[in-house]
């Protein structure tokens, strides 16, 4: 027994470095990316004078970079939520005398690879955004209509029964683990894709809102972070995250109503 909790609690520290590195990869590559000069600036000073300045082609690079920009923050953003089921994946792998390292890997992917998904999804929407002349320099929304009608559309979604299905399977390991097991390889990479789907459901709308307060805006991806993971691990977590929709919609009201004209 001692030897085998011994290899366990091995398995387990080269899972977490593992995911640490990742996390710590994808913010590294967040920082490097905030030192890379912008074409695309609000203007710069010339005499006295604001000069406004081109927005870059979109050519093959730059849709390569910003895909993996999108990446890595899927990566910072939404791995740290999902340690603790990855760690119970690992943990029922070994009870089932299975490669727990390796499998639990290939969950980890499939978790990955939905994420990925949607960042080529956030791509595109980047790019129209971007081509309609509704997203500025600082990569958020120059519409007020629009950063209201997100605000309100994410906190809508925070009420869904959809939402609130998918949010009930990221907060329990245990029951999706065991409802849902598959064995073999595969099965690893099929309940990682399957998790992953849930997790989609459960904070797409919460992704969006950073097209609202900058896609490049730390505070922002903190902060959306941090929500994402107190809404799946603390005790309250559902009741937080339907009090947070509630102020998403007051707060795009109010965003909304700033565009009303003054009698």
């Amino acid at each position: 027994m001692g030897l085998l909790a011994g290899l366990h609690r091995h398995d387990r520290l080269i899972v977490v470095a593992l995911l640490l590195g990742v996390m710590l990869v994808s913010w590294l590559y967040l920082l490097a990316g905030m030192d890379i000069p912008m074409p695309a600036m609000d203007g710069m000073a010339m005499d006295g004078m604001a000069m406004p300045m081109a927005a870059p082609d979109w050519t093959a690079t730059r849709f390569l970079l910003t895909f993996a920009m999108w990446l890595a923050m899927m990566a910072v953003m939404m791995l740290p939520g999902a340690v603790p089921m990855l760690l119970f994946y690992e943990s029922i792998a070994q009870k089932r005398r299975s490669p727990a390292i390796g499998r639990t890997l290939l969950f980890a992917l499939g978790y990955l690879l939905v994420w990925l998904g949607f960042s080529i999804g956030a791509v595109a929407l980047q790019y129209g955004l971007d081509r309609a002349g509704l997203l500025s320099p600082l990569l958020r929304t120059t519409s007020t209509a629009l950063s209201g009608a997100v605000l309100i559309a994410a906190g809508l979604y925070q009420w869904t029964s959809l939402k609130q299905a998918c949010l009930r399977q990221c907060r329990s390991p245990l029951d999706f683990v065991m409802t849902g097991w598959r064995n073999g390889n595969g099965g690893a990479l099929s309940m990682g894709l399957r998790h992953g789907v849930f997790c989609l459901g459960c904070c797409w709308m919460l992704m969006l809102l950073l097209f609202v307060g900058g896609i490049m805006n730390f505070a922002w991806i903190i902060g959306i972070a941090l929500f994402v993971m107190v809404e799946k691990l603390a005790p309250a977590g559902h009741w937080i995250g339907k009090a947070a929709g509630a102020a998403m919609i007051v707060w795009g009201g109010l965003v909304l109503a700033s565009l009303a004209p003054i009698a």
